[in-house]
């Protein structure tokens, strides 16, 4: 009973975001590659596009979905040549480019992180309604509390779903297969 009413709970949270999510007025960012590339929404058009907003330093949550995204597209075979998946860094303090580029390649070479300065960073997140917070965790240590959804958006950049962060990999293939063409 207590799955079932999570699982419900769960749904009601991801329509409710979704529907939220619906009426953003602009989808943006204006961040740096691990290479050093400025880029924006605009420089992925052309193709899918799965967005997730996490932190190198995450002890649970980030390395799961990364995970799950590079085996959704290890599922997809050759329609992964028609999706990008970004990670966008909520910690720019710690998340150096060679941080940031050296954890992910622990997922898939694929999916490509970007990262930015802290007012950045804070402007990408509000376009995308994502919260987050640093929490201090002692000795001057901190963690970054975060809302946890990947954004899908069309070729065209047209919001298109949230996916869950506790998905399958196999589970978000199935889901893209059904809307990539």
């Amino acid at each position: 009973m207590r799955a079932w009413f999570v699982a419900c709970l769960a749904a009601l949270s991801v329509s409710v975001v979704s529907a939220r999510l619906d009426a953003a007025p602009e989808w943006q960012f204006q961040l740096s590659t691990v290479s050093g590339r400025e880029v924006t929404m605009a420089d992925y058009r052309g193709k899918w596009l799965l967005i997730y907003f996490g932190y190198t330093f995450c002890p649970d949550i980030c390395p799961t979905t990364l995970s799950e995204l590079g085996g959704a597209l290890k599922a997809l075979g050759p329609r992964a040549s028609n999706v990008h998946v970004l990670f966008i860094t909520l910690d720019p303090t710690r998340d150096k480019i060679p941080v940031l580029a050296r954890y992910l390649k622990a997922f898939d070479p694929r999916i490509v992180g970007l990262r930015g300065d802290p007012e950045e960073t804070e402007d990408a997140a509000k376009s995308f309604h994502v919260y987050y917070r640093l929490r201090s965790v002692g000795h001057g240590e901190y963690a970054v509390d975060h809302s946890s959804y990947v954004y899908v958006f069309d070729p065209q950049g047209h919001f298109v779903k949230l996916l869950a962060p506790d998905a399958p990999g196999h589970k978000i293939a199935e889901d893209l297969k059904k809307i990539i063409r």
